[in-house]
Formats: structure tokens, sequence, C-alpha cells
């Protein structure tokens, strides 16, 4: 898992894009990159590295991984006839801690995964506390009866930072979220070029 530190309102700025998982906050009354020249920044063109490093950092502080498990990820989706980038996607929204995080139980994907790890969840009726585990059609997620009381659950159900995407089904009453099918690319929450990213680490894994 890679760890976030440091502003994250900040990040989302000089990435230029606004960051569910990331941070609840908005870039909109701040929109420049960071710094006393970051205005500038701004109208400068990026170089198309510095394109492609961009939408490779959205992911990674989105979901919330590190670059080793992005490259584990890049020769995952790179099998089988599915679009590289569309399987990318696929396999990040599927992530167990994401999945908390879209069905609406935690306020952003870092406190979703902080839920999965500190052993507040369950997959198909069983403790699950690793957050990269990978959801398939059909599994459901429940936080545990003695955790849906944690005030950042509470309030989170009751202001969601999203919309149930339509690949779930959940069930307020019982804190449940089901797999009704695989996610798309068009489900993920954030501008994304995915071919940048596939560009990006075509010579590197």
């Amino acid at each position: 898992m890679a760890r976030t530190t440091g502003p994250r309102l900040k990040i989302m700025r000089a990435l230029g894009v606004e960051l569910p998982g990331l941070s609840r906050k908005s870039i909109e009354n701040r929109p420049n990159p960071p710094g006393q020249h970051g205005q500038q920044a701004s109208r400068r063109r990026r170089s198309d590295f510095a394109v492609k490093l961009v939408e490779k950092q959205k992911i990674r502080f989105n979901y919330g991984v590190s670059e080793k498990q992005m490259r584990r990820l890049i020769l995952e989706a790179r099998k089988g006839s599915e679009p590289t980038g569309e399987k990318l996607m696929s396999l990040l929204e599927r992530r167990l801690d994401n999945v908390v995080f879209r069905a609406g139980f935690a306020p952003t994907g870092i406190a979703a995964r902080q839920l999965v790890n500190h052993g507040h969840v369950l997959l198909n009726g069983k403790s699950a506390n690793i957050a990269s585990i990978r959801l398939q059609v059909g599994d459901v997620v429940t936080v545990k009866e003695k955790s849906r009381k944690i005030p950042m659950v509470v309030d989170a159900m009751a202001t969601p930072s999203l919309t149930i995407p339509e690949w779930l089904s959940v069930e307020a009453a019982s804190v449940t979220a089901k797999i009704g099918h695989l996610p798309s690319i068009e489900d993920v929450p954030f501008p994304i070029d995915v071919q940048q990213v596939v560009e990006y680490y075509s010579n590197r894994v």
C-alpha cells in the first residue's frame, strides 16, 4: 500500500484535478499549482512526458497504489484481448478498499483503506483486512455490525462523496454492497486519459 503524506489538496492542485479517493476537498477556489509561480506554471505547455506522468500520478494518488503495484497491474492488464487501459481501470475499481469507498461506507479511499486494514470489513461473510483484494461479480462486502457506529462510517453514509455506481448494489440498513457486474472505464470518478498511462509504461515494464 502506498501511504500518502502531506497536504492532499496540494497534490490535487499540482495535478490539476479533484481526486475523490484522495480527498473530499475541492480545488475550485485554488485551481493553480502550488507555489509562487503556480499561475505561470498552469499556462505553460506540458511536455509529452509530463502529460503521461500526470495521468499516471492521478491513478496512483486516487487509488493509493505504489509504483511497484502499478507495474504489476499494467502487466496483468496486458493479458487477454481487452484493451489494456480499460482492464487496468477495472482492476483498480474492484479493489476492496475502493469498493468500500464507492459504496459510500467511507468518505475517501484513504479512509476506506483504514477501515479494511483495521478489520472492520467482511468479504462474503469472512473478515478481510487486505485492501488490495480484488472483488469478482457476486462478491458481498459488509461493514461489521459493531463497526457501523463508527462516526466516520455514519457521516460518510449520511453525506456520500459520490453517487453509488451502477455496478454496485447497496443496502444501507445492513451496510452491505454487492458486485452486480464488472465496472467499465466510464465508471472511473475522475477524468483520466488512460492511454497516456499505457504509453508511459510501454517501455518501462
